[in-house]
C-alpha cells in the first residue's frame, strides 16, 4: 500500500528544521574549548583590565580611582628597574635564539648514524622543568659551586656569577638561551625540510661555499620562521619569570637590582597585603609592551619584503 507524498509545506519546513541543527551543531562542539577559554582566558583579562583602574587589594575590594596606578608607576624606581631589566632581556636573548638554532638545525640536519641521539640531546632541556633546570644552574654558578671550582684551579679565581647584578642577569639570559635551543631547533628544522635541495646545488655549481650557501640561499628561504621566532622569543623574554627567579631569588638579586616586571607583578600582587589594583597595572602595562614587541617584529618583516 502506497503512502501518499508529503505536502510540500512539510517537506520545507523538515528541511528548515535540519538546517537550523546543522547550523548549530558546530557551536556544540566548540562549547567545550569556548567555556574554558572564557573562564581561564577572557574573564582573567577583563577582570585585570577593570582591577587596574581600581585600589584593590587581595581581601579588599578596592573603588575606582581612574588612572592613579599608572601615575604611580611612573614616580615607581622598581617599575623603572624592572622594566629595564626585561628589556635588556629581550636585547641579549632574542638575537641568540633567532641565529644559534638555525646553526643547530643545519648540523642535525643530515641523516648520518647516530644523529638522531644528538637531536634528543639538543631538545633534553625543552623537557626538563624549570625549576629543575634552574636548580642545577645554581648550583653550578653558586660560589662554591663546579664552575667557580673550575676557575680557581687554573688560577683565575672565584667569579660571583649570582651575587654581582649584571653577571646574574647575564647567566639568567645563559640559562634561557640553554633551554630555548632545542625547541626552536624543531621549528627551524620543519623550515629547511622545505627549501629545496635544488637550491643549494646550483648555489654549489657556480662556486658558492657552505658560508655563501647559508647566507644567500638558506637565510631567505627560511625568513619567515625566523621571524616567527623572532616574535616568540621575544615574547617570552620580555615575560621572564623562573630563571631570573631561581637564580636571583624572590627579592631579585643585589637590592632588588635584577627585578624583571613580572617578577614585580608577583611580589606586589600576592599576599594577605597584595595590592591586586597596582599589579594589575603593572600586567597591563606588560601585555601592552608584549603586543608592540610582536607588532614591531611584523612590520620590519613586511617593510623587508616591501
Amino acid at each position: 500500500m502506497r503512502h501518499p507524498p508529503p505536502a510540500a509545506g512539510t517537506v520545507r519546513a523538515s528541511s528548515v528544521r535540519v538546517r537550523r541543527q546543522l547550523a548549530g551543531s558546530p557551536w556544540l562542539f566548540a562549547a567545550p574549548g569556548l567555556l574554558v577559554a572564557g573562564l581561564f582566558v577572557l574573564y582573567p583579562f577583563v577582570s585585570t583590565v577593570v582591577n587596574a583602574f581600581t585600589d584593590r587589594r587581595t581581601l579588599v575590594p578596592g573603588e575606582f580611582v581612574g588612572l592613579a596606578n599608572f601615575r604611580e608607576l611612573l614616580h615607581d624606581d622598581m617599575f623603572w628597574t624592572g622594566l629595564r631589566n626585561s628589556a635588556l632581556y629581550v636585547v641579549g636573548v632574542v638575537p641568540a635564539l633567532v641565529v644559534l638554532p638555525l646553526l643547530l638545525a643545519l648540523l642535525v640536519q643530515k641523516n648520518i648514524p647516530g644523529i638522531t641521539f644528538f637531536r634528543s640531546a639538543f631538545y633534553t632541556p625543552v623537557v626538563a622543568s624549570i625549576v629543575v633546570v634552574g636548580l642545577i644552574w645554581v648550583w653550578l654558578l653558586d660560589e662554591r659551586g663546579l664552575v667557580n671550582a673550575m676557575l680557581e684551579t687554573v688560577g683565575v679565581g672565584r667569579v660571583g656569577f649570582l651575587s654581582d647584578q649584571w653577571l646574574l642577569l647575564v647567566s639568567a639570559m645563559t640559562v634561557t638561551v640553554w633551554k630555548g635551543l632545542g625547541y626552536y631547533m624543531i621549528i627551524y628544522l620543519a623550515a629547511l625540510a622545505n627549501v629545496p635541495r635544488e637550491l643549494h646545488e646550483a648555489a654549489a655549481v657556480d662556486g658558492a661555499g657552505a658560508v655563501r650557501r647559508f647566507v644567500t640561499v638558506t637565510v631567505p628561504a627560511v625568513r619567515s620562521t625566523m621571524v616567527l621566532v623572532g616574535a616568540l622569543s621575544s615574547v617570552a623574554a620580555f615575560k621572564v619569570f623562573s630563571e631570573v627567579y631561581l637564580m636571583a631569588g624572590p627579592s631579585g638579586g643585589p637590592a632588588g637590582e635584577d627585578t624583571t616586571l613580572v617578577m614585580l607583578v608577583q611580589r606586589t600582587g600576592t599576599g594577605l597585603t597584595g595590592r591586586v589594583g597596582y599589579a594589575s597595572a603593572l600586567s597591563l602595562v606588560v601585555f601592552v609592551v608584549t603586543v608592540a614587541l610582536m607588532l614591531l617584529v611584523l612590520r620590519a618583516d613586511r617593510r623587508e619584503e616591501s
